[in-house]
């Protein structure tokens, strides 16, 4: 099988469809999770007990990490379905992938530089997790250049995913590098593997904007993929058009007497 399920989306008129129906859904689903989450956040859940109100930042911060890392695993996935299974679809899901995660992964840094000042003294330091979610943002952005750095786009296209896949050995430094280091950073408050170490009426806001935050993503990105699938449709459809009246020209044009 050549990409499995995902080959049902590669008929353009197909995918169409699916977005036009999934994304009102997504974008509704969105609003109504952030603004839930941010609201009981900033209103309703305690303060924390050692950092005060200022931890009510987490609310936009760590949804922001959680999209951004999770944002350039599914860039990764696009580029390797380019790759290893030639999707029609999966170049276009990786460029318009790319400015959609560095925007949560800047979100990420600006806010976490706004938390850390009152918490270190300080707007920004070399920490693990701070140099290794900087390194994340400069990825996205030279995936960004570099799709777009060739005359030919396939070529760009293939050294954007080549570059987007060694990139990925970024996110398990991101995601571990405050049990792999010692680091200013908090440890993770939230793991698969142990009870969480957050109280929880300041998990569950949390969890409403994570989630809020994952289907925002997913509307944007599936907007903007949408919108690159019609542009091409149109750019094919002006095109063929154009070769047909330049056939007919030809056609008509009288032939030169010998």
């Amino acid at each position: 099988m050549r990409g499995g399920g995902l080959h049902r989306f590669a008929n353009p008129g197909r995918f169409l469809r699916v977005a036009d129906k999934a994304l009102p859904w997504l974008t509704a689903g969105a609003f109504a999770l952030v603004g839930a989450g941010l609201v009981w956040g900033a209103f309703f859940s305690p303060p924390d007990w050692q950092q005060g109100q200022a931890a009510r930042i987490m609310y936009v911060h760590v949804p922001a990490a959680w999209i951004a890392l999770w944002g350039y695993a599914a860039l990764a996935a696009a580029s390797a379905a380019s790759l290893v299974w030639r999707h029609p679809l999966a170049d276009l899901a990786a460029v318009e992938i790319g400015p959609v995660g560095a925007a949560f992964a800047a979100i990420c840094l600006a806010t976490g530089s706004l938390w850390g000042r009152p918490m270190w003294g300080a707007w920004w330091v070399w920490d693990a997790r701070l140099t290794s979610m900087l390194v994340l943002l400069f990825l996205y952005l030279g995936h960004i250049a570099l799709v777009r750095a060739f005359d030919d786009p396939n070529r760009g296209y293939r050294a954007g995913a080549i570059l987007a896949l060694i990139g990925a050995v970024d996110l398990p430094i991101i995601h571990f590098s405050v049990v792999w280091w010692n680091t200013l950073h908090q440890g993770n408050s939230i793991s698969l593997f142990s009870a969480p170490s957050i109280y929880i009426s300041m998990l569950w806001p949390l969890i409403l904007a994570t989630l809020g935050y994952s289907l925002g993503f997913a509307a944007i990105v599936l907007a903007r993929l949408r919108a690159a699938v019609l542009e091409r449709r149109l750019a094919s459809l002006l095109m063929a058009r154009a070769e047909e009246a330049e056939r007919r020209s030809f056609a008509a044009a009288p032939l030169a007497a010998p």
